[in-house]
Protein backbone atom coordinates (compact mmCIF):
# COMPACT_ATOMS: atom_id res chain seq x y z
CA UNK A 1 0.00 0.00 0.00
CA UNK A 2 0.92 3.60 -1.15
CA UNK A 3 0.28 6.74 -0.23
CA UNK A 4 -0.14 10.37 -2.98
CA UNK A 5 0.84 13.48 -2.06
CA UNK A 6 -0.35 16.08 -4.29
CA UNK A 7 1.97 19.71 -3.21
CA UNK A 8 0.60 22.79 -4.56
CA UNK A 9 1.61 25.78 -4.75
CA UNK A 10 -0.61 28.63 -4.32
CA UNK A 11 -1.79 30.66 -7.53
CA UNK A 12 0.13 34.39 -8.40
CA UNK A 13 -1.22 36.55 -5.59
CA UNK A 14 -1.63 40.46 -5.74
CA UNK A 15 1.07 43.09 -4.71
CA UNK A 16 -1.40 45.61 -5.50
CA UNK A 17 -1.59 47.03 -1.85
CA UNK A 18 1.91 46.73 -0.79
CA UNK A 19 1.01 47.52 2.81
CA UNK A 20 -1.51 44.87 3.17
CA UNK A 21 0.09 41.83 5.47
CA UNK A 22 1.79 39.07 3.36
CA UNK A 23 -0.77 36.42 5.12
CA UNK A 24 -3.43 38.69 3.85
CA UNK A 25 -2.62 39.29 0.24
CA UNK A 26 -5.44 37.82 -2.97
CA UNK A 27 -4.96 35.98 -5.94
CA UNK A 28 -3.36 38.04 -8.79
CA UNK A 29 -5.74 37.94 -11.91
CA UNK A 30 -3.06 35.79 -13.22
CA UNK A 31 -3.54 33.69 -9.97
CA UNK A 32 -7.25 33.54 -10.57
CA UNK A 33 -6.79 32.30 -14.17
CA UNK A 34 -4.40 29.51 -13.29
CA UNK A 35 -5.77 28.20 -10.05
CA UNK A 36 -8.82 26.51 -12.31
CA UNK A 37 -6.06 25.04 -14.63
CA UNK A 38 -5.45 22.92 -11.86
CA UNK A 39 -8.76 21.86 -10.92
CA UNK A 40 -9.49 21.03 -14.47
CA UNK A 41 -6.13 18.90 -14.81
CA UNK A 42 -6.60 16.99 -11.41
CA UNK A 43 -10.28 16.39 -13.05
CA UNK A 44 -9.17 15.52 -16.26
CA UNK A 45 -6.28 13.52 -15.02
CA UNK A 46 -8.38 11.39 -12.51
CA UNK A 47 -5.86 12.72 -9.78
CA UNK A 48 -9.26 13.78 -7.20
CA UNK A 49 -7.84 13.88 -3.82
CA UNK A 50 -9.32 12.20 -1.07
CA UNK A 51 -8.15 15.09 1.32
CA UNK A 52 -7.14 18.60 0.96
CA UNK A 53 -5.58 20.65 3.29
CA UNK A 54 -4.40 24.24 2.92
CA UNK A 55 -2.49 27.21 4.87
CA UNK A 56 -4.54 30.09 6.40
CA UNK A 57 -3.27 32.47 3.96
CA UNK A 58 -5.87 34.08 1.61
CA UNK A 59 -4.35 33.26 -1.40
CA UNK A 60 -3.51 29.78 -0.61
CA UNK A 61 -7.22 29.22 0.76
CA UNK A 62 -8.76 30.46 -2.56
CA UNK A 63 -6.43 28.34 -4.63
CA UNK A 64 -7.67 25.69 -2.59
CA UNK A 65 -11.49 26.68 -3.26
CA UNK A 66 -10.77 26.84 -6.47
CA UNK A 67 -9.65 23.45 -7.40
CA UNK A 68 -11.84 21.66 -5.01
CA UNK A 69 -14.63 23.42 -6.46
CA UNK A 70 -13.21 22.73 -10.52
CA UNK A 71 -11.78 19.36 -9.63
CA UNK A 72 -14.89 17.88 -8.39
CA UNK A 73 -14.00 17.68 -4.93
CA UNK A 74 -17.05 17.00 -2.84
CA UNK A 75 -15.51 17.78 0.49
CA UNK A 76 -13.85 20.32 2.67
CA UNK A 77 -10.87 22.27 2.68
CA UNK A 78 -9.24 21.96 5.79
CA UNK A 79 -6.88 25.39 6.58
CA UNK A 80 -4.44 25.12 9.05
CA UNK A 81 -2.25 28.15 10.23
CA UNK A 82 0.59 26.43 10.92
CA UNK A 83 0.76 25.71 7.14
CA UNK A 84 1.68 29.48 6.78
CA UNK A 85 4.80 29.50 5.60
CA UNK A 86 5.48 26.18 7.24
CA UNK A 87 9.16 23.97 7.35
CA UNK A 88 9.14 20.87 5.55
CA UNK A 89 9.23 19.58 9.16
CA UNK A 90 5.46 21.09 9.80
CA UNK A 91 4.04 20.04 6.33
CA UNK A 92 5.63 16.26 7.84
CA UNK A 93 3.90 17.15 11.27
CA UNK A 94 0.15 17.79 9.67
CA UNK A 95 0.18 15.06 7.30
CA UNK A 96 0.82 12.39 10.08
CA UNK A 97 -2.31 12.90 11.89
CA UNK A 98 -4.36 11.92 8.70
CA UNK A 99 -5.83 8.80 8.60
CA UNK A 100 -6.62 6.64 5.65
CA UNK A 101 -6.99 9.14 2.72
CA UNK A 102 -5.05 7.85 0.16
CA UNK A 103 -4.56 11.06 -2.02
CA UNK A 104 -3.83 14.33 -0.28
CA UNK A 105 -3.57 17.43 -1.91
CA UNK A 106 -1.44 20.32 0.35
CA UNK A 107 -2.08 24.13 -0.80
CA UNK A 108 1.09 26.03 0.49
CA UNK A 109 3.92 28.50 0.08
CA UNK A 110 7.97 28.31 -0.73
CA UNK A 111 10.30 27.76 0.19
CA UNK A 112 8.35 24.76 2.37
CA UNK A 113 7.18 23.10 -0.28
CA UNK A 114 10.35 22.96 -2.66
CA UNK A 115 11.98 21.75 0.51
CA UNK A 116 9.38 19.63 1.27
CA UNK A 117 9.53 17.89 -2.05
CA UNK A 118 13.70 17.87 -2.50
CA UNK A 119 13.36 16.05 0.91
CA UNK A 120 10.92 13.61 0.05
CA UNK A 121 11.77 12.31 -3.65
CA UNK A 122 15.62 13.21 -3.08
CA UNK A 123 15.82 15.27 -6.56
CA UNK A 124 15.75 19.16 -6.22
CA UNK A 125 12.68 20.90 -7.31
CA UNK A 126 11.56 24.10 -8.22
CA UNK A 127 7.70 25.21 -8.03
CA UNK A 128 6.51 28.66 -9.59
CA UNK A 129 3.20 29.40 -8.59
CA UNK A 130 0.37 27.12 -8.97
CA UNK A 131 3.20 24.18 -9.98
CA UNK A 132 1.61 20.96 -8.90
CA UNK A 133 4.15 17.94 -8.11
CA UNK A 134 3.31 14.46 -7.67
CA UNK A 135 4.70 12.23 -5.06
CA UNK A 136 4.69 8.29 -4.64
CA UNK A 137 4.98 7.60 -1.27
CA UNK A 138 6.36 3.91 -0.25
CA UNK A 139 4.15 4.13 3.34
CA UNK A 140 1.14 2.08 4.29
CA UNK A 141 0.04 4.95 6.42
CA UNK A 142 0.68 8.64 6.90
CA UNK A 143 1.68 7.87 10.37
CA UNK A 144 4.45 6.49 8.75
CA UNK A 145 6.00 9.51 6.73
CA UNK A 146 9.24 10.87 7.35
CA UNK A 147 11.45 13.84 5.86
CA UNK A 148 13.84 11.59 4.06
CA UNK A 149 13.75 9.93 0.89
CA UNK A 150 10.49 7.34 0.97
CA UNK A 151 8.83 8.91 -2.31
CA UNK A 152 9.46 9.40 -6.22
CA UNK A 153 8.00 12.39 -7.79
CA UNK A 154 5.90 11.07 -10.39
CA UNK A 155 4.53 14.46 -12.35
CA UNK A 156 5.18 17.77 -12.75
CA UNK A 157 2.58 20.67 -13.49
CA UNK A 158 2.95 24.34 -14.29
CA UNK A 159 0.14 26.49 -15.26
CA UNK A 160 2.36 26.74 -18.98
CA UNK A 161 1.74 23.18 -19.14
Amino acid sequence: MSKVLLLLRHAKSSWSEAEQPDHDRPLSERGERDAPRVGRLLRDTDRLPDAILSSTAVRARRTAEIVADLSGYGGRVETYAELYLASPETYVRTLRTLDEERRVLVVGHNPGLEQLATLLTGTPLTMPTAALAEIQLAIASWSDLYLGHCGERVDFWTPKH
